[in-house]
């Protein structure tokens, strides 16, 4: 029986959750190969090093945030462009631990610029957003760091807390409510 050969977007995936257990320091190809069932040498041939494993999975979390953003993007409306992003952001249960890990671990030089760039990025697109909703520039961008802020505590209070705090991770009616009610406060449209 032969083995199903490993992908570099399987060696990414597994990099993407060891950061999200651990931030960089668990990324650790030994671990990551026995965790996938395979050997270093299946790694090599995808990297040159650790560093490049690290590198790749930033660049995938760094993409998908690019493709939530246009995904909603098209949608006129502000409000439920708004509504939209937070719907996604808030209910993306795969590697919510990942938001929080990235940011724990944003002065380790790997992660720093991706996460500042994601960041900027992120709060841009909010505080357009808010401005189309009529609200001044200054103000629309205070809107957008509330927004985000609102965001990122929610992620960890997901991950830090989640028996104290079920309705955050609650897929069912219990969280999509919780969920509408924060963006609706954020949107600061009680529809």
């Amino acid at each position: 029986m032969s083995r199903r050969q490993m992908t570099r977007d399987d060696w990414t995936n597994a990099a993407l959750e060891a950061l999200a257990e651990g931030g960089v320091s668990a990324v650790r190809v030994d671990v990551l190969a026995r965790r996938l069932g395979m050997t270093r040498g299946s790694f090599y041939w995808h990297f040159a090093d650790r560093d490049a494993l690290v590198a790749a999975a930033l660049e995938q979390w760094e993409r998908d945030t690019t493709e939530t953003i246009d995904e909603v993007g098209s949608i006129p409306d502000p409000a439920e462009r708004l509504r939209a992003l937070l719907s996604k952001a808030l209910d993306g249960a795969a590697l919510s631990r990942l938001e929080p890990a990235l940011v724990a671990h944003a002065s380790d030089p790997a992660v720093s610029s991706v996460v500042h760039r994601v960041t900027e990025r992120r709060v841009s697109v909010l505080a357009e957003a808010y401005g189309q909703l009529g609200h001044p520039a200054p103000v629309a961008r205070q809107e957008a760091l509330v927004a985000y802020a609102a965001y990122m505590g929610w992620l960890h209070l997901r991950s830090a807390a989640p028996e104290v705090l079920p309705e955050l991770s609650d897929p069912g009616e219990v969280g999509v409510a919780a969920r509408k009610h924060l963006a609706d406060r954020l949107i600061g449209d009680e529809r």
